[in-house]
This record gives structure tokens, C-alpha cells and sequence, in this order.
């Protein structure tokens, strides 16, 4: 299958720290992953390396066949990668289906028409009312986004990337913050997302990967962990300065 997403030998370098060093992956059609490890072990910086948050020290990143190293972040996002962030980044005085729409408008270079009011928006309310139903936030189209229990607003969030019409969509820690009673909807929801979307998780927790596990019929981690720990899984390695990069297989009978 063809990589819809994929890195050679990139590296993020901050004087004499190694962030990143040497990482050379390929995310395919479809696939889900996860990308796993402590804090600091240089998750963020990867999708920000992804994403063009940041500039690489090294390497290159590919989105399909086309090289997308030094394209800026709306550039990336035009030629269908989207991320969330840790922090949700909404708009609390609109509403559920207006914050949609928004993103919709922009995808077709419409959000700068000011004479037209969001409600004339007539394919963009279609299709964002659409992407509310996927996400189960149908209900809550006319609810003020300030007024959306948290783990809605980072299914709101989701739902913003994909107005995008993404082909590859990046998850920084989705479900941080969130309740526990909150967070079985949010994994089914991610579960259920167009099987035609590479999906790339960051996430802090193991415990929460593998509830989320359970829902998917494999998730591939890209785990990053201490030098010094250890995993009794046999699996290819690759030493990169002070951290280890691993790739595992599970699939949910592991």
C-alpha cells in the first residue's frame, strides 16, 4: 500500500539537544498509529516537524509522492494534513454548527468573503452538519462552544480538522483533560473516523491506547522510550541519541 505520509531521516536539533534524530517512518492510506513516550521525548516536536511548526535541522517529510519540507503549515494543510492540539483552539462565542461552517469557507477560500453571512452557506452548512453527525455532536449544532462539556470540545476540535478534508490527520493527546466517564465516547468516535484517513495519536498514557485499542482491529505504536527502559517484545530498534525509537504491531487479542 502507498505511504500517505512519510519521513527520511528527519531530525530537530536545539543547540545541543537532539529532539529528534534520524527518524525515518512511513504512515500508510488508512492506517492508524500512535505515537507514544514521556514528556520530553520529542512527540510534539515530531508533528510540529510534520506539520511545519518547525523547521527540520535534517531530513525530509512527504506527503504522498509530493515533498512538503519546506512548504509553510497552510500549505500542508491545502494539500490534506491537519492536526488538533493539546490545548483545544476554538472559537467559544460561536456556535457548534458556525465553527464548522467557518472552516469549511476557508477550506474553499471563502472565509475571506465578508459580504456573505455564514447562514447563505448553504453546501458548507450540508457538509458540516454532516461531519457534527459523524462526531455525534449533532445535538449540540446550536450550542455556544463556551457551553460544551470539555471532552465535546475536543470532539469540536476533531471536527474543525476534518473541514479540512484531510488525508493525513494528526491527534495531539485528544483525550487529555477529558473525564474518564467522558472518554470511552471520544475513543468510539475516533474509531469510527473515515477509514480513507491516515491517523497519527500522540499520547502520554499507555493505559488510554489501549482502551482505544480494543475499538480498532490494529493500531500501530511508534513508541518512544528512555534509553535506560526496557520492552520484552521482540522489535526493530534504532538508537537515536538520548531516546529509543520502537515500532510495534499489536493487534487487539495481543
Amino acid at each position: 500500500m502507498s505511504a500517505a505520509l512519510r519521513t527520511q531521516g528527519l531530525s530537530k536539533v536545539f543547540g545541543a539537544f537532539k529532539a529528534n534524530s534520524d527518524i525515518t517512518l512511513s504512515f500508510e492510506v488508512g492506517a492508524r498509529h500512535a505515537l507514544i513516550g514521556p514528556n520530553g521525548a520529542g512527540k510534539t516536536t515530531f508533528i510540529n516537524l510534520l506539520m511545519g511548526a518547525l523547521p527540520p535541522s535534517a531530513g525530509e517529510v512527504f506527503l504522498g509522492e509530493e515533498k512538503i519540507t519546506s512548504l509553510p503549515q497552510h500549505a500542508r494543510v491545502k494539500r490534506g494534513m491537519t492536526r488538533t492540539f493539546q490545548i483545544n483552539t476554538l472559537f467559544p462565542g460561536l456556535t457548534v454548527l458556525e465553527s464548522v461552517v467557518l472552516a469549511c469557507c476557508e477550506r474553499d477560500d471563502e472565509g475571506s468573503t465578508w459580504w456573505r453571512t455564514v447562514s447563505t452557506a448553504r453546501r458548507q452548512i450540508d457538509e458540516a452538519l454532516q461531519i457534527l453527525g459523524l462526531l455525534r455532536l449533532g445535538s449540540d449544532a446550536a450550542v455556544e462552544t463556551r457551553n460544551l462539556p470539555y471532552g465535546k470540545q475536543r470532539l469540536l476540535e476533531i471536527a474543525l480538522a476534518l473541514a479540512t478534508r484531510p488525508k493525513v490527520l494528526l491527534l495531539d493527546e485528544p483525550a487529555a483533560g477529558i473525564p474518564a466517564a467522558e472518554s470511552a465516547e471520544l475513543f468510539s468516535v475516533i474509531a469510527s473516523l473515515p477509514s480513507d484517513v491516515c491517523i497519527v495519536f500522540i499520547e502520554l498514557v499507555l493505559e488510554i491506547l489501549v482502551e482505544l485499542l480494543v475499538l480498532l482491529e490494529l493500531l500501530e505504536l511508534f513508541v518512544v522510550v528512555t534509553v535506560a527502559a526496557a520492552l520484552e517484545r521482540p522489535v526493530h530498534r534504532r538508537h537515536t541519541g538520548e531516546h529509543r525509537y520502537l515500532r510495534l504491531r499489536l493487534s487487539p487479542n495481543d
